[in-house]
């Protein structure tokens, strides 16, 4: 099931060429079209969070921007539920927005603020290497994100909260889109649940498919975004061309 049986002709053609195929865009989406292969398509967005009324909120430091010049500059979390056999899971990320890298993730059967944190806990355990500060860390206005723990715990690694606006998907639309991703490419993926032998039956064989997919996602993935290229190779060539700076 290579790359997740998710590309369209662009990036199945841009994959094509990298592992040393000579054929061109056209002849893939001839190709494509003949065995009835087609791209995945995202769906709708369902609001999961709800907003704490009496919780203090962060401002919005980003206003929609979510571009960045570095790593660790601005990371953007969010949440989305999956129904499983044996109830509904829940799936935090937290996506760095220089490279749209996974930084962090966790899978849970609650949405309580510990979802939030233990994400936020593994992205700063992968950047633990790297001074933090000044670090914008943006989510929505859900209680999860406005929490006490949850706001302490950004503190210590040096890192502003941002809040968007209630029930306003624009304001963190990056992360959105990679709720999105990942519900299209895993979640629902007919290949996937093929493989898997059906729907899934619990936490346990989605938070293990999702480990493989953000592995996937960060070294493997083309993203059009970062111009046909993966997560890992924008950190890479980013660390390579400070490196040529630091030498000259």
């Amino acid at each position: 099931m290579a790359n997740y049986s998710v590309y369209g002709r662009h990036k199945l053609w841009k994959a094509a060429r990298r592992a040393g195929h000579d054929i061109g865009r056209d002849q893939v989406a001839r190709l494509m079209h003949e065995l009835g292969i087609r791209g995945a398509r995202r769906q709708k967005k369902v609001f999961t969070t709800k907003a704490d009324k009496k919780a203090l909120r962060a401002p919005d430091r980003l206003r929609r921007d979510f571009t960045a010049t570095a790593p660790n500059m601005k990371w953007v979390c969010d949440f989305t539920y999956c129904s499983t056999w044996s109830g509904v899971v829940y799936v935090a990320f937290v996506i760095d927005c220089f490279s749209r890298r996974i930084v962090g993730w966790k899978a849970s059967r609650s949405m309580s603020e510990a979802l939030v944190l233990d994400a936020l806990n593994m992205a700063a355990w992968v950047r633990r290497n790297v001074d933090l500060t000044g670090l914008i860390c943006h989510s929505d206005a859900g209680s999860q994100y406005t929490s006490i723990a949850y706001t302490e715990r950004l503190a210590d690694i040096g890192a502003a909260p941002s809040i968007g606006t209630v029930a306003t998907s624009y304001d963190n639309a990056l992360a959105e889109t990679m709720n999105g991703l990942f519900k299209t490419e895993l979640y629902r993926n007919p290949a996937v649940l093929s493989a898997n032998g059906g729907p899934w039956k619990g936490l346990t064989d989605l938070e293990i498919a999702t480990c493989a997919w953000v592995s996937w996602f960060n070294d493997e993935r083309l993203y059009s975004e970062l111009t046909d290229c993966t997560p890992a190779e924008v950190e890479a060539a980013y660390d390579e061309a400070n490196a040529r700076e630091a030498v000259a």
